[in-house]
């Protein structure tokens, strides 16, 4: 763990203000994978802490390895009711001509893309007997092109030696950059948070600064959803929908970023450039915005603007390829949770916390890009490794007091891993369904 933790620290920058950091080891802790994602689930929570104790000033932190592990995978109980299924039923991975394949097929248009490459019914046998005449790396590129979202199985010497892999791997963990603002000090309580973000990794990020006191206002198109897991990530967040092809919602976008102080998104690269809001732009509708942003496989290179998920960069990058070496299985393995999404949330919201602090001392402007497929080189650079751990058993003791009345029902959630002194989070607003308020601070 303790290379994950530098090698973050190196990310954020000099730190003076350092808390001391308690890691309770707990029981259990460890999620079964043949890479370190327990110690990069600690690693990246210790960083979101960190800065948010030094912000506030807080002297201490302490952090539950166990239920950082478990705050990686889904945190709701519902009660009396049921989750829905977090995949698509033709999603998943399937055995090429030449090896094997994942389509990611959640969204509408996603699934649509690939079934037009497939030509074929949308029931999982048929997908299977049609990706079966494909080699791997051709029904790839023809679902990309399509505007779908598909990823090969390669392994981690096949990804090293790809264009996009050296692209990734000569890139920093966190991307800054900086303009001279001279904007008054913000405080995280209230702080106006737009989130632009969708599965998986940004909405952990805002969940996070929404727990410890900031407005998060999140924004989906009319046309959006994600009904696996917006009982997971909407937690204390209002939430509005805005259509930017309209006028009328743009000038309500517009209006919203000259109030905000962070924006956090997940569009590709030139993606938000082709709304109309590129840097020039944002800079001119808001001089003291913070942006933090991700994306998929990178921010340069030959995939730089390719769609992607984080189970679609675990088999590009060699982690489902080694999890299948490993334990010697007759498919891909990939890790036991979405574990480069959520490590990349927390992530994001460090730099969320770092930025606002270097704000309030100096007046700088500073933004920050991350990635996927840069969280998993951070992951792999330990190495591979046995396969360890075991499936963590929950028990009663790890949920949190009360109950969440979220939109779909009553709930119980777990504890969170963090505390400052004898601090934790408080969400204002229970886990609801996409674009119920309005697009207002």
């Amino acid at each position: 763990m303790d290379l994950f933790i530098s090698q973050i620290d190196q990310a954020l920058g000099p730190n003076r203000d350092t808390p001391e950091v308690h890691v309770q080891q707990g029981r259990n802790a460890e999620l079964p994978s043949c890479f370190a994602v327990t110690d990069l689930a600690v690693a990246s929570v210790r960083a979101a802490a960190v800065e948010l104790a030094a912000l506030g000033g807080a002297p201490e932190v302490t952090i539950d390895r166990r239920m950082s592990a478990m705050w990686f995978d889904m945190t709701l109980r519902p009660t009396r009711w049921a989750l829905p299924s977090a995949w698509d039923a033709i999603a998943g991975v399937y055995k090429c001509a030449d090896g094997w394949i994942r389509l990611h097929t959640n969204a509408p248009h996603h699934r649509d893309a690939a079934l037009a490459v497939l030509s074929c019914p949308a029931d999982k046998a048929s997908v299977a007997d049609a990706v079966a005449d494909w080699r791997k790396s051709d029904l790839e590129d023809a679902i990309v092109q399509a505007h779908g979202t598909a990823a090969a199985m390669y392994d981690m010497a096949e990804w090293a030696a790809h264009p996009q892999g050296r692209a990734v791997a000569d890139a920093p963990l966190i991307a800054w950059s900086a303009r001279e603002a001279q904007a008054a000090p913000v405080a995280l309580a209230g702080l106006k948070v737009l989130d632009l973000t969708r599965v998986l990794a940004g909405p952990v990020a805002t969940r996070f600064l929404a727990g410890f006191g900031a407005d998060v206002l999140r924004i989906d198109p009319p046309w959006w959803g994600e009904p696996g897991v917006e009982p997971e990530v909407t937690l204390g967040k209002r939430r509005a929908g805005l259509d930017l092809n309209h006028a009328a919602d743009r000038a309500e976008f517009e209006a919203l970023l000259a109030e905000a102080d962070v924006l956090v998104h997940g569009y590709r690269p030139g993606a938000l450039d082709g709304l109309g809001y590129g840097p020039d732009r944002l800079h001119t509708l808001a001089p003291h915005l913070i942006e933090v942003s991700l994306c998929a496989y990178g921010w340069h290179g030959p995939w730089a603007g390719r769609r992607g998920f984080d189970s679609l960069v675990q088999m590009s990058c060699g982690i489902a390829a080694e999890g299948m070496r490993r334990t010697k299985a007759a498919h891909p393995v990939p890790l036991p949770v979405q574990a480069l999404d959520h490590a990349t949330g927390y992530l994001m919201a460090a730099a969320v916390l770092r930025a606002i602090r270097v704000r309030n001392a100096s007046g700088q402007i500073r933004s920050a890009r991350l990635s996927l497929a840069r969280t998993a080189a951070l992951l792999t650079a330990t190495g591979p490794r046995d396969m360890e751990g075991k499936k963590i058993i929950e028990t009663p003791d790890d949920l949190a007091p009360g109950v969440e009345h979220t939109d779909w029902g009553p709930a119980r959630r777990l504890k969170f891993p963090i505390r400052l002194g004898d601090v934790g989070p408080s969400w204002l607003y229970p886990a609801g369904l996409l674009r119920k308020g309005v697009a207002r601070w």
